[in-house]
Order: structure tokens, then C-alpha cells, then sequence
């Protein structure tokens, strides 16, 4: 089988700043070739101009061939894929009318992808009468997808299972489905869909338009592109590593025992960050998500065992702040699509190079600049070398942040943020001026600003860890005397907790996607305390009940009533029959 080779040009194009590709000057309009109702939704979106693999489906050559488009994470491929069904969507809809029937299916490995992917799609339709976008997913109610179904949807974006499950018991009719998409098809096979991808592409007609995205196309998508697709032209929207452009990339060389260290102080470093933290395992994904939890941070899991609607909770949190650490495997945290991800942390290197290009892709999103961190010991340093050259990434090997920098640097930002709010201070009243007037009778004025400043200084989630100190290269420079405390191990509770503590009660319960460690991070931050303050946690449906050690409990409750915009309608109180 012939297989043909379209790829766009970098002389056809350059860049914006704000990391999209635009034609270049002579081009009367980078959207004039696009039919009205889709550039009407694209300008109305905000679009002036389209990027690499969207200029490249849209190429003349492209036109009604089955394709192979290899772009990486954060390429805009979602509306290329958009642009690539639309011209058989329009003419399906100009001609049926109202009597719509299913013409084209979407496939893809995860929900979090079925329902970003669906949700672009929505918008971009958006303009074209009579068409709809369905959703269907593992883990969403079926009874409820199928009456969703019977409304005859054009377009149906599933995962593999689901849409197989769906197309057996007749739900979804395939009769007149002209065009379908396998997106992320690399990553279906590695998650084991190769005989119900096989069984949706045998049950729709044999003249479909079938067309494959995939980071890269290893020998098991050719065998597959081989026996669907008829001579498949190859669009090379981002080479390996192009989408990388805009993300720093640093490696840190240290012990096993150094891991957990070293992502504190990086968290650390970061403030409020978002920030994605990969791991190989669910049971990584918890544990670790628990243990900075306990230190003070608002941390995460994001993994396969959660409930949709636990696992739709965790995202909306990460998305607007409560939650700021995600961490998560490689498959759960396929299809998310959160642009303010300033930091991955890669706890291990990833297996591939295609897997270390799509988690370095969650950050460095729509033109913002990301930071990906990679930690290893330094015995694999030559395969993560080789696993980055064949990533055609440049890797800043750099030494460890030590808890002395970290210190430094948090008390640098301190001064900074002291300096800032003075400068952008209002000029005092005449009573403030009385009062500080007095104050410097009463006190040395060099001894009265330190202690100010010391009062109002934020005071950081955790202590920073010492790491044992090693080069670039991975050598052992010297071995601190005296190693920090262990606070990262479960701080032990005094057996009488209990009996000297309060009780007090939030508005946040299992229903809403509450967890301990989520409730935990949340009290230390609300509460201004740290963890060791927190006793037991009971979680009902609607709300939790909570211990503070009584040497706190009147610091707490005054700093939790203050109103707080990352989440103004959580409310926290003394439990009713706890009142002082």
C-alpha cells in the first residue's frame, strides 16, 4: 500500500506570540479557505489564524483522504480534527435537514479526553443547524446514554469499550456513519483496545473515510492503518519535540530516598503553582498525593478507581485553585486539557519518549511558558539521556534544591511581596500615624519593624527538606551533619488527642468530592495551622466533622471565618454542641 507524505512547511509559516502559526504576509486570510458557519465559530472563539496541523489538514492534498496525523500534545489537533470532518458533516446536514443519522464517530482512550474532545467539537458546530455531539464513556450511566442516543446524534466521541458496548446492543446504528477517527491510537493499544477498536471499524461501512492520530506510529498503528485505511496520506503537524518549545527542562540526579525531599522543596519553590506530579502506579498516585496532603499542601489523586463524579470534583478543584498538586498516572491524566499548568514533575522517567512528550505537553499550554522536572538516580542517567535525545529534548541537568535555598529564596519572595504591598499601600490616616507615633516611643524602631515583619510573613506549608547534595553529573559533593527532621513520615498523635481537643464541622462532604487529605490541606491553609493540629475526620454526605488541638482551636476558628475567594461558600464552624 502506498502511503503519501503531506507536511507543512516552516517556510509556509511562523510564529505568534502567542505560540499559535500563522500564515505568512501575502496571505489574505488565514481562515478565508474555511467554510462560513465553522470560521464564524472559530473568530468568535477568538482565532485569527490557525496552527501548523490545522493549516495542514486543510492543505489541497488533504482533501477526502484517509489520514495520518502525527502532532503532539497542546497542537490544536482537537479542531483539526474539526476541520477535517466538517465538509462531509455540512453536506450531510444541508441535504438530510431535521432527519439527522450518525455520520461520523470519534474514538478515544480516556473520559477526560471523550469529553474535552466532545466539548470542542460542540463549539465549533455550533453554527451549523442541526447538528449534535454526543458523548459516551466507561463509568457514565448507560441507561442515560442511550436515551441520549435515540435523539440521533451526528457525531458520537466515546471510548473504545463503551462505543463497542454501545454498538452490540444496536444503540448506536453505524449504517451511515461516512468518517471515523481513532485519536491518541498509540495510546489504545498500549491500554490493550486493539480488539474493540478492530470491532468498531468492522461494523461501520467498508467505504468510510477512517483517519488515525498519533504521536508517533509504531509498528502496531501501521499494522492497524495497514488493514483499515485506504492509502493514507501522512500529515506531520508537530515533529517530536516541537511542541516543547515552550517548556523548560530540568533534571535533577538523586537518591530513592531523596525523592520525596526533593518534591517538597520544589513545591515549595513554586507557591501556588499548579502543578501535575506523575507516578507509575494508582497506589503512588494515593500515597504520595496523601503525604503532601499531611504536610500542608493541597494535593490530589487522579486515578482509574475514582468515581466520574469524584473524578470530575478533583479537576473543577485543580482547575480553580483549591486543589493546586495533581498527581496522577500516565492514563488518568490522558484528555486533561487545564492550560495554567505551570510545573510536571516526572517522580521516575517515563518508559518512552512519547510518554515523556505528552506529560512535559500539560504544561507550556496556548503560549504560556511550563517547567517540566524530571528526577532520577544518577545510575540512569544514560537512559533517561537517551530517552530525551530520541525525545529531541535539551535537558538542564542542574543541582538539588538544598533547604537552605529554598529557605533563602521563600524569605527573597517575602521581601519582594513586603516591598510590593508597601509601594501599592493607600498613605495612612491620621489615627495610624498616632498609633505608630506611640509604638516607636515605646520600642526601638529597627526592633519594632522586624517583629512587624515577622508577624505578617506568610508562613510556608512545610519545612524544606535537606537532600543529600549532589553535582549535575550526579556525584556526591558532601553529606550534610545533620539531616532535617523526617516530617514527610505520619506524625505520630498523642493517645489523648481527643480529650484536648474542639470540635468543629464544614459544609463539605463526600457528595462534593471531599477526601481526608483534601479536607486536611484545605483546614491547614483555611486554619493557618499544620497538620500535626488536625485530629481525627469524619466524613458524612453533605459536610465533615473535625478535631483542632484546644492550644489552636481560637487561632483556627478566626482564621477559618475569614472570607476566602478559592472557596467563598465552604463554611467553617464550631460543631453546634462544642460551643466555648
Amino acid at each position: 500500500m502506498k502511503q503519501l507524505s503531506l507536511v507543512a512547511e516552516p517556510a509556509d509559516i511562523h510564529a505568534t506570540d502567542d505560540g499559535r502559526s500563522a500564515a505568512m504576509p501575502g496571505d489574505p486570510s488565514p481562515l478565508g479557505s474555511i467554510t462560513e458557519p465553522i470560521r464564524n465559530a472559530l473568530e468568535k472563539r477568538g482565532f485569527t489564524e490557525l496552527t501548523v496541523v490545522q493549516q495542514a489538514v486543510l492543505a489541497p492534498g488533504a482533501a477526502g483522504r484517509d489520514l495520518q496525523i502525527s502532532s503532539q500534545t497542546g497542537s490544536g489537533k482537537t479542531v483539526a480534527l474539526g476541520l477535517v470532518l466538517a465538509p462531509g458533516l455540512l453536506e450531510a446536514t444541508a441535504s438530510n435537514g431535521a432527519s439527522r443519522e450518525l455520520r461520523a464517530l470519534v474514538i478515544v482512550p480516556t473520559r477526560e479526553l471523550a469529553v474535552q474532545v466532545s466539548d470542542e467539537l460542540r463549539w465549533l458546530y455550533a453554527s451549523v443547524a442541526g447538528l449534535k455531539v454526543e458523548c459516551v464513556t466507561g463509568g457514565s450511566s448507560v441507561g442515560q446514554e442511550r436515551r441520549r442516543l435515540e435523539r440521533k446524534p451526528t457525531i458520537v466521541v466515546g471510548t473504545p469499550g463503551r462505543l463497542h458496548d454501545h454498538i452490540r446492543s444496536r444503540a448506536i446504528d453505524c449504517a451511515g456513519v461516512a468518517q471515523v477517527v481513532l485519536d491518541e491510537a498509540d495510546r489504545m493499544l498500549d491500554m490493550g483496545f486493539r480488539d474493540e477498536l478492530e470491532a468498531i471499524l468492522d461494523a461501520v461501512p467498508a467505504d468510510r473515510s477512517t483517519h488515525l492520530v498519533s504521536a508517533t506510529f509504531a509498528p502496531g498503528i501501521q499494522k492497524l492503518a495497514r488493514k483499515y485505511q485506504n492509502k493514507p496520506l501522512s500529515v506531520e503537524g508537530t515533529r517530536l519535540g516541537d511542541a516543547n518549545q515552550d517548556i523548560q527542562h530540568i533534571g535533577y540526579l538523586i537518591r530513592l530516598q531523596d525523592r520525596y525531599p526533593t518534591i517538597v522543596n520544589l513545591l515549595l519553590l513554586a507557591k501556588d503553582e499548579r502543578t501535575l506530579v506523575f507516578v507509575n502506579t494508582r497506589s503512588e498516585a494515593s500515597e504520595l498525593a496523601d503525604k503532601l496532603a499531611k504536610d500542608g499542601f493541597a494535593a490530589a489523586p487522579i486515578s482509574g478507581e475514582l468515581e466520574q463524579s469524584q473524578r470530575t470534583q478533583t479537576l473543577k478543584a485543580f482547575r480553580n485553585g483549591m486543589t493546586t498538586v495533581l498527581v496522577a498516572t500516565d492514563v488518568a491524566a490522558r484528555g486533561l486539557d487545564i492550560a495554567e499548568v505551570e510545573m510536571v514533575i516526572h517522580t521516575d522517567a517515563p518508559r518512552d519518549a512519547e510518554s515523556y512528550t505528552h506529560r512535559a505537553g500539560r504544561t507550556g499550554r496556548a503560549g504560556r511558558k511550563g517547567r517540566s522536572v524530571l528526577l532520577a538516580s544518577p545510575q540512569r542517567r544514560r537512559k533517561v539521556e537517551y530517552l530525551l535525545n530520541h525525545a529531541k529534548v535539551s535537558m538542564q541537568w542542574s543541582e538539588v534544591p538544598s533547604a537552605a535555598s529554598v529557605e533563602k529564596s521563600l524569605a527573597k519572595q517575602a521581601r519582594h511581596r513586603l516591598r510590593d504591598w508597601l509601594a501599592a499601600a493607600p498613605e495612612p490616616d491620621k489615627k495610624q500615624l498616632a498609633h505608630a507615633v506611640s509604638l516607636l516611643e515605646e520600642m526601638d524602631a529597627t526592633v519594632l519593624v522586624a517583629r512587624l515583619v515577622e508577624l505578617g510573613r506568610e508562613k510556608p506549608k512545610a519545612q524544606a527538606r535537606e537532600v543529600e547534595a549532589t553535582s549535575a553529573t550526579g556525584d556526591v559533593r558532601q553529606r550534610p551533619e545533620r539531616r532535617a527532621a523526617h516530617s514527610d513520615r505520619p506524625a505520630r498523635r498523642e493517645r489523648n488527642f481527643a480529650a484536648r481537643s474542639a470540635q468543629f464541622e464544614i459544609n463539605w462532604g463526600r457528595h462534593d468530592g471531599a477526601t481526608p487529605q483534601r479536607l486536611l490541606a484545605l483546614l491547614c491553609r483555611r486554619g493557618d495551622v499544620t497538620s500535626r493540629m488536625i485530629g481525627a475526620i469524619d466524613i458524612n454526605s453533605r459536610k465533615a466533622t473535625f478535631e483542632v488541638a484546644d492550644s489552636v482551636a481560637r487561632q483556627f476558628e478566626c482564621s477559618a471565618r475569614k472570607p476566602d475567594s478559592r472557596d467563598p461558600d465552604l463554611v467553617i464552624s464550631r460543631a453546634r454542641s462544642n460551643h466555648p
